[in-house]
């Protein structure tokens, strides 16, 4: 344990130049609502807008000549490429980035912003990781891990140094979940600091090896349960470097859906004023949906936005499906006499119960819709979820249908 905070302390000094110190800023909003002091760790203020630029420098700059000749090459969902890509562009190395073929354009765009060589390979992270090893096999290339290698956790564990100085009393971190790096090397300095801090993990329930890996105590790797919003942490295989500091040093590992961690986005935009990934959003997530804090009371938690590298035509869709969890969206049908006055009527229910109409679809001319009868979908904006039962209440003559 004191050799990890020893080379997290040398990390924090060799990266110093390169990367930003990141704010802690308490939030008043979610700390109220969850009864506990919420401070956010803004990584999505670190340069290349996640806290990846960390551990790809760390360990970038311990490169030597022999290792660099031919350039270097990684793997990545989006993040870590853009750090790479980056720490080798400040160091004059060629570089190589295999992304799968679904990573969201803005992070593409600005990797090759950086300099490197975009490559497309596979699905999933793992499958662009496999294609990546055999590039670096056929032309002697120095492959950059994005999360199971000892540089690149000790990188990431400067957060956890960063933390602890900017709040030394803190009681709980809460922290993203993909391969590990990022847990692994926050849990490593503050557990070693100060064994009484409590380490939260968060994985998406669609990536949850890690998840499955620590409530079994062996390293598990499973298959996704399908996609997931929080891209950053979609990995299959969790690494074994750090699954091993995660199993000693972390206290506990939840998942949230993907309704949940866009709620979050949601709330972050409204309340804080940042935008974020849906990776960065996780750790709030959970504390909102009471994952593992229902009973933690007046508590210093610090959170980590771990990014902010959104896709803006994926935010547009993340926005809506947020509004729908917290009940502020209501889409229904329902079948009218088409005889004038009838919408008329179900506009008046929904101007008494103070709800705002977004907008509306009158339809005459589809097959299921009977002769001398209209099909009306209606978009409207609600406060929440009692609002929404009230409104369904008053609409309950009507047999209205509440769509996707």
């Amino acid at each position: 344990m004191k050799q990890h905070i020893k080379e997290i302390q040398e990390a924090n000094k060799r990266i110093g130049y390169f990367c930003r110190k990141t704010p802690l800023i308490y939030s008043t909003t979610f700390s109220n609502m969850v009864n506990n002091e919420v401070y956010l760790k803004l990584e999505n203020f670190q340069k290349t807008g996640s806290f990846k630029i960390r551990g790809a420098m760390n360990k970038i700059l311990q490169l030597n000549k022999d290792e660099v000749k031919n350039g270097i090459i990684t793997a990545s969902a989006g993040n870590h490429g853009q750090a790479v890509a980056l720490a080798a562009k400040l160091q004059g190395y060629n570089c190589n980035v295999v992304v799968p073929v679904n990573t969201p354009l803005n992070k593409i765009m600005a990797i090759e912003s950086y300099g490197a060589k975009i490559i497309t390979a596979g699905i999933t992270y793992d499958e662009a990781f496999n294609h990546a090893m055999q590039i670096k096999e056929e032309n002697n290339l120095t492959f950059i891990q994005a999360y199971n290698d000892f540089d690149i956790i000790y990188g990431q564990g400067t957060i956890g140094l960063e933390i602890l100085e900017q709040m030394p009393k803190t009681d709980i971190v809460v922290v993203p979940v993909g391969g590990g790096g990022l847990i692994s090397g926050i849990a490593a300095y503050c557990k070693g600091i100060n064994p009484d801090i409590k380490i939260i993990g968060v994985q998406s329930e669609s990536f949850n090896s890690m998840y499955h890996s620590f409530e079994k105590h062996k390293l598990i790797h499973l298959e996704p349960n399908g996609l997931t919003i929080a891209d950053g942490i979609a990995v299959k295989k969790p690494g074994n470097l750090t699954f091993n500091i995660i199993k000693e040093n972390v206290d506990k590992i939840v998942q949230v859906n993907d309704d949940q961690i866009a709620n979050a986005i949601l709330m972050l935009m409204e309340r804080a004023k940042i935008v974020v990934e849906g990776a960065g959003a996780v750790g709030l997530a959970a504390i909102l949906y009471n994952k593992y804090f229902k009973a933690i009371k007046n508590k210093k938690i610090a959170v980590i936005i771990s990014g902010g590298n959104i896709d803006v035509n994926l935010l547009n869709r993340i926005i809506i499906r947020g509004l729908k969890e917290s009940g502020r969206l209501l889409k229904f049908s329902t079948k009218l006499l088409d005889i004038p006055g009838s919408l008329l009527k179900l506009l008046e229910i929904i101007k008494n119960n103070n709800a705002n109409i977004i907008s509306i679809n009158h339809n005459r001319n589809k097959l299921d819709v009977p002769f001398k009868e209209a099909e009306v979908e209606i978009e409207i904006e609600t406060r929440n979820s009692s609002h929404i039962k009230n409104i369904l209440k008053s609409l309950k003559k009507y047999n209205t249908k509440i769509l996707e």
